[in-house]
């Protein structure tokens, strides 16, 4: 890729001679710069493509989930949507609250809950797989932070090593002519300008993949937000231990009272004990 886009420039003719004055050492810098930009091409191409699939994955994800009325309701049904991190995200977290239903059930009129301690495990399960969602948005962003800063300073090395070449040459011939510099130093200008073109574009791709990949990792937390709640709504069991209690005196489950409770003293006892300290 990097080297088509690097054609037509060279056949502008000013940077084709610069090209051939090059030093060895300015060639290999120009190298070096062509690898860079083949690898940051190959991601830019890649996360472009891998943006677009999840942003338009998680919009239809978002759309079937908020018509959905039960939070485990696109689960159940077995619907998919690849390539969603929003829907990776729900999978683990429904996958969670399907195993503590199954293994850890609070029954309560009727129906399946979970308890408090159940939830909190389902909360870990959707936090840890934003975590990963987020660091799977990332990977690869660091070979184009490279090529940014990288890029422009390993072409300016080239430059500098080849005008170091030119003026030892020209020292050494004893000719100081702009005949005899021109040509060493157009050939070690070029690393400069390979340094930039590999550069500019990387530097457009990472700002706008950065903010993209900021966003979607923005929707997630909501995301994560918003199921916790209807999961907490629709499946936690919230009774207090008044309730409990409550519940067990109208025959609905046993109750143990706290050891701290005692019985309230008799009137005549107070009574007597208000005397004794009035006596006194």
């Amino acid at each position: 890729m990097s080297t088509l886009l690097l054609t037509p420039l060279f056949a502008s003719g000013a940077l084709q001679f610069a090209f051939e004055k090059a030093t060895l050492e300015g060639k290999i810098t120009i190298g070096t710069l062509v690898v860079v930009s083949l690898f940051s091409w190959t991601v830019m191409i890649s996360k472009t493509r891998q943006i677009w699939i999840a942003r338009r994955a998680a919009k239809k994800f978002f759309a079937s989930f908020r018509e959905s009325r039960d939070p485990l309701e696109l689960f159940r049904k077995g619907q998919e949507f690849d390539g969603a991190p929003a829907f990776e995200v729900f999978y683990a977290g429904a996958q969670e609250l399907e195993y503590q239903l199954k293994h850890n059930p609070v029954e309560f009129n009727g129906k399946k809950h979970i308890s408090s301690t159940s939830f909190e495990s389902v909360r870990v399960a959707l936090e840890r797989t934003v975590g990963s969602e987020a660091l799977a948005l990332e990977k690869g962003m660091i070979v184009l932070s490279t090529a940014v800063a990288g890029g422009p300073f390993i072409g300016l090395l080239g430059t500098v090593w080849g005008v170091m070449e030119t003026f030892s040459g020209i020292a050494k011939a004893n000719s100081a002519s702009l005949t005899a510099m021109a040509p060493g130093v157009a050939g070690a200008l070029i690393a400069t300008v390979i340094g930039l073109l590999v550069a500019i574009p990387a530097m457009f791709a990472y700002n706008f993949m950065v903010t993209t990949i900021r966003a979607i990792t923005q929707d997630l937390d909501l995301f994560v937000s918003e199921y916790a709640t209807l999961i907490e709504h629709a499946y936690v069991d919230k009774r207090s231990l008044s309730e409990e209690m409550i519940d067990a005196l109208r025959g609905r489950g046993p109750v143990a009272l706290p050891a701290v409770c005692s019985p309230a003293p008799k009137p005549e006892a107070v009574v007597t004990k208000l005397a004794a300290v009035a006596a006194n």
